[in-house]
């Protein structure tokens, strides 16, 4: 079946095949129940391609009208038929005759769902849905704004929006942002901004997070910060580093009566201990900045010193 995939995806081209390509596919004879039935047979159980090959063509019709309904997207209807062409062999590939139908039914699923993943992946440089209720979402605007003649609307009035939102069954808010991107053509960011100068669109856009600087010397500071932390917390006692930590560093606090039956105390004596040791860390916190920061700077007043040195 690759082979046979290959050859029809390329038996049109844009250049005025698409006439001949369907009148040649009208003048494949359609099958009868049997026929389809005993075809698909030999090709389920023998691996027949021949069968297989007068299956597809007594289909291409379907598959080629499947695709026609799908124009309206903007893409060539060449590639549409081609993709529905892709979809008739998947569905021939996986058809069981013995459940009893007939192969147009299974076929017609298979073949949409291939047309409409080539929609959703050519459409737009951008992908415009990646959930069930988003494809659902893209499939059926056009054709609800046709039926409430509000085609040639910008934004939906909220009247068309309102009755949209409930027959579909999703936000309003999806509504109106899949219109908007149905209704703008993707652009080049390197569009320039004027006919006559030199700007590109790209040159203003600007990125919402901090610069690598300011993350690296955030980061830097978190980390000196928790360094400082640490060394305050090792001057406090066993039961002050307990009450800090269950009191100050943890996602869900003790209460002060459940320390109080800890340490077999009064409320009032965790509250002091706590308020100490707290006391106690912030003054070691910052002897320990200090410090730190006169050694900096120390350093800082050498390296200019050897600079001088060597300079001279």
């Amino acid at each position: 079946m690759t082979e046979r995939a290959e050859a029809l995806s390329i038996s049109f081209t844009p250049e005025g095949n698409l006439s001949r390509y369907m009148r040649r596919i009208r003048s494949y004879p359609l099958l009868t129940f049997e026929e389809e039935q005993d075809l698909a047979k030999r090709f389920r159980e023998r691996g027949d391609r021949a069968a297989a090959n007068a299956l597809v063509d007594s289909h291409l019709r379907l598959a080629a009208k499947i695709a026609m309904g799908y124009r309206g997207y903007g893409l060539p209807t060449e590639e549409l038929i081609s993709e529905a062409n892709v979809g008739l062999m998947q569905a021939i590939n996986r058809f069981d005759p013995d459940r009893g139908f007939r192969l147009a039914t299974y076929a017609m699923w298979w073949i949409r769902a291939a047309i409409q993943e080539y929609i959703l992946q050519s459409w737009s440089l951008v992908r415009l849905g990646t959930t069930a209720q988003q494809k659902k979402l893209f499939f059926n605007l056009r054709r609800l704004k046709g039926e409430l003649r509000a085609l040639e609307e910008g934004d939906l009035s909220p009247e068309s929006l309102d009755t949209i939102a409930t027959r579909l069954k999703v936000p309003e808010a999806d509504v109106v942002t899949m219109n908007r991107r149905l209704s703008g053509p993707d652009q080049s960011l390197n569009m320039p901004l004027r006919e006559d100068g030199d700007g590109e669109w790209q040159d203003w856009l600007v990125d919402g997070e901090e610069d690598q600087e300011v993350r690296l010397a955030s980061s830097e500071e978190r980390v000196f910060r928790r360094e400082l932390l640490t060394g305050a917390m090792d001057d406090l006692s066993k039961r002050e580093r307990d009450i800090v930590v269950e009191r100050r560093l943890t996602e869900n606090p003790l209460t002060l009566e459940r320390l109080a039956a800890r340490y077999g105390i009064s409320r009032e004596r965790v509250r002091q201990i706590e308020a100490g040791a707290v006391a106690k860390l912030a003054r070691s916190v910052r002897d320990a900045a200090r410090v730190s920061q006169e050694a900096g700077l120390e350093r800082t007043r050498r390296r200019l010193g050897r600079q001088s040195a060597h300079a001279a």
